[in-house]
């Protein structure tokens, strides 16, 4: 197979690799000659009739050891439309030489054991990264930090499982340990490796990173929440008026901080009374975004603030009522005061908003699990979860069935069981040439 696996032309340099059992001929059909192997050779391309295609950089690359565990040649060219077209059209003129399909090199390099499948997903969202704390979740899935982790506890389950087998098929023997002892280690080190897993399940989910944290900005009609959003995104995203109401629905916008994905949105101004059919649909709407946000930015009197575990209360519109008594100590009461208008208190606001994204993201050096991990994680959790007292606890075989079982759930993790209708789902995800 063969496609472009880099950013599409008009470009500096383009390439096409090939994969299969068919590389090192497709590459000497082109160039004429095998170059030394992972050595780049400069060559002459040339099409079926001797015409010349393209002078190249060229390398042959053997399997086993490639990026997809067969024979791989690359091709890089020169990035013109033109050019990369009349190679390709010659390249699918060789016979056994065929377009890959999306995700199919990746998908390659899965089935021949060059990576497993926390790392294709980790490269997966690697492709789509468009935040540095995306860039460096998915990098870390993408190079092994959740397949190393797999790796271990698989380890440790081997090592209980083996226990449990020499003393259920090996107990005449002299140098085997039999008897309760045996059976509360067994226990022990299930508890143990749950109580690990529990950890992990703990952490924030990887999805959280992909797609935003969501940010809402709520509070009473004219609090000033369609200025703030407009200040935070810098153009004129929502219709800013005196008139109650102006605001009717959900207005949401993606934006990054300090490298941080956020969804932030604009919602109706929480009332009573006063709202017609089409305002109360709005509000709501706007009450069930408060309770599925990350981050409550609520502009308004903060004993009025709804109930949310991070909510910062913002006494915004400061430049048209500084001076008034009133006002500034009922702001007083406010976790920051605000202007957007004038740009007072932006700066702390931004702050504030990444000091508590920050809480919801992984710590530098841990790996956060997407939900198909998560869920495979919890069920290998719950075959280890056992009351110590209980009778299935002194059945050693009912005990070695669940070491087998969460070991099968956290085979799912790297793809080690049977996953053929997740894969189709997975690799297409990815671009042709990948």
């Amino acid at each position: 197979m063969f496609a472009l696996s880099s950013g599409m032309p008009p470009a500096a340099i383009a390439v096409v690799r090939v994969s299969g059992p068919g590389a090192g001929i497709a590459l000497e059909m082109l160039a004429g000659r095998l170059p030394a192997p992972r050595h780049a050779s400069l060559a002459e391309l040339k099409d079926s009739a001797g015409a010349s295609l393209d002078r190249a950089l060229v390398l042959w690359l053997p399997g086993p050891a490639t990026a997809t565990g067969e024979d791989l040649a690359e091709l890089h060219l020169h990035g013109g439309r033109a050019v990369v077209t009349a190679v390709e059209n010659r390249l699918a003129e060789i016979a056994g030489l065929r377009r890959a399909e999306a995700g199919e090199f990746t998908r390659r390099a899965f089935l021949n054991g060059r990576i497993d499948l926390a790392e294709a997903e980790g490269l997966a969202d690697l492709l789509a990264a468009e935040t540095e704390s995306q860039r460096v979740q998915a990098l870390g899935m993408a190079s092994g930090h959740v397949s190393r982790a797999v790796e271990a506890w698989q380890g440790q389950l081997l090592a209980l499982m083996a226990g449990a087998e020499a003393e259920l098929n090996f107990a005449d023997e002299d140098d085997v340990e039999v008897g309760e002892s045996v059976t509360q280690r067994l226990i022990g080190g299930m508890g143990e490796l749950a109580a690990e897993l529990d950890e992990w399940l703990a952490r924030p989910a990887a999805e959280v990173i992909a797609e935003g944290l969501s940010v809402v900005i709520a509070g009473p009609p004219n609090a000033g929440k369609s200025t703030l959003i407009n200040a935070l995104v810098q153009r004129e995203l929502a219709i800013v008026s005196p008139v109650a109401g102006t605001t009717r629905d959900v207005i949401e916008t993606a934006l990054a901080l300090d490298g941080i994905a956020m969804r932030f949105s604009d919602t109706a101004g929480l009332r009573t009374e006063g709202a017609d059919a089409i305002e109360a649909i709005g509000i709501g709407r706007a009450r069930a975004a408060v309770e599925a946000a990350d981050i409550l930015l609520w502009l308004g009197p903060a004993d009025a603030a709804p109930s949310h575990p991070r909510c910062v209360t913002i006494a915004a519109q400061a430049d048209r009522w500084h001076g008034d008594a009133a006002a500034e100590a009922a702001a007083a009461h406010s976790d920051m005061i605000l202007s957007a208008a004038t740009g007072e208190g932006m700066e702390a606001l931004h702050a504030r908003i990444v000091e508590a994204a920050r809480t919801l993201l992984p710590r530098e050096g841990e790996a956060a699990l997407r939900q198909r991990q998560r869920a495979a994680l919890a069920e290998a959790q719950g075959w280890l979860t056992i009351e110590a007292r209980t009778r299935e606890a002194g059945d050693l075989i009912l005990l070695a069935e669940r070491l087998r079982l969460a070991g099968a759930a956290l085979d799912r993790i790297t793809g080690r069981a049977g996953v053929e209708d997740m894969l189709d789902t997975l690799f297409g995800r990815f671009c042709i040439g990948k």
